[in-house]
């Protein structure tokens, strides 16, 4: 039986659901492997890096800022799940001007996501609004200063359902972000400097993880039961909804890349860091999403190869 560590880096179904499948299935001994599941939402990246990742966007910048090889190797969703909730006279995008909105820091992902789908609703997050950055944790903080009225706005995440605190709380859903930006966001990563990308605990991680997208795409009831579970305070018909929403018509059951977002997102991340394009080329953001891009079902042996000798030259 192999052995291998895979880490989260953000809380909520967005990040956990398909690992949480792929083990309660029992897909992880099916396919040999014995996977150490670790919430690596405070680890620094050198600690990240000696084992799996689910947290494609975090490894994107840190491909981009670090230099670090970070390679994808599964791709479960290109939508990511953060909303923009707002209190009050707070309901709709444009109504954030002057107000404050609680939000994690520009320099992670989630945070320069949401600036990003800011800017693509005419807001610079510098100067039309009082950016309140915090540690989002399970976002239940956000939630009292909402009542509170101590904050405006909050962009939250996917420990809890959106459209149901609203409606308990008064509050409004103002943006759904992958509506407005896509990104290869959650999946399978690792760094070939310590895990090579044909090693066999990766490769039975992989697979575990395409069989897990599969179960919840090819079976709605099952998946809205596990999310139900994850996300408690939701009644079974409201998790039915999140995942019709939400989860079904953007999880992809090959775990493959689009290759076309995966560039205009590294584009619009780059730019949001203010990277100079010397940095990004450099970042070689093609390379990074090679062995998720070919059209077959599995991870094809001769991109791994090539891959491996990428990583191997540098």
């Amino acid at each position: 039986m192999h052995t291998i560590d895979l880490t989260y880096v953000g809380r909520g179904i967005h990040e956990e659901l398909i690992a949480h499948v792929a083990d309660q299935e029992g897909y992880f001994e099916d396919e040999g492997v014995r996977v150490a599941l670790h919430d690596g939402t405070g680890w620094e990246t050198e600690r990240l890096r000696t084992g799996a990742t689910i947290g494609l966007g975090r490894a994107l910048l840190s491909r981009l800022t670090d230099g670090i090889r970070w390679t994808a190797l599964a791709v479960n969703t290109h939508r990511p799940l953060f909303w923009f909730l707002g209190r009050g006279h707070v309901k709709s995008m444009d109504a954030l001007r002057g107000r404050r909105l609680a939000v994690h820091a520009p320099g992670t992902a989630p945070g320069c996501f949401a600036r990003i789908v800011l800017r693509k609703h005419g807001l610079d997050p510098d100067r039309d609004l009082q950016c309140v950055v915090r540690s989002p944790g399970d976002y239940q903080m956000d939630l009292r200063r909402l009542r509170d009225g101590s904050i405006d706005a909050a962009y939250v995440g996917s420990t809890l359902g959106p459209e149901q605190v609203a409606a308990e709380e008064g509050f409004v859903v103002l943006s759904f972000v992958g509506d407005h930006f896509q990104i290869p966001t959650v999946g399978i990563a690792v760094d070939p400097a310590h895990i090579p990308l044909g090693d066999p605990a990766l490769q039975a991680l992989v697979r575990a993880n395409q069989r897990a997208l599969r179960t919840i795409v090819e079976q709605p009831r099952l998946a809205a039961g596990y999310i139900a579970s994850a996300l408690g305070r939701l009644t079974s018909e409201e998790a039915r909804h999140h995942y019709e929403r939400y989860i079904g018509p953007y999880f992809r059951t090959g775990g493959r890349v689009d290759p076309g977002v995966a560039r205009n997102a590294a584009g619009a991340v780059a730019g949001e860091l203010g990277l100079a394009a010397t940095t990004v080329a450099a970042a070689a953001i093609d390379e990074m999403y090679l062995p998720a891009c070919d059209g077959h079902g599995g991870l094809d042996d001769s991109l791994l190869a090539r891959a491996d000798r990428t990583v191997a030259t540098r």
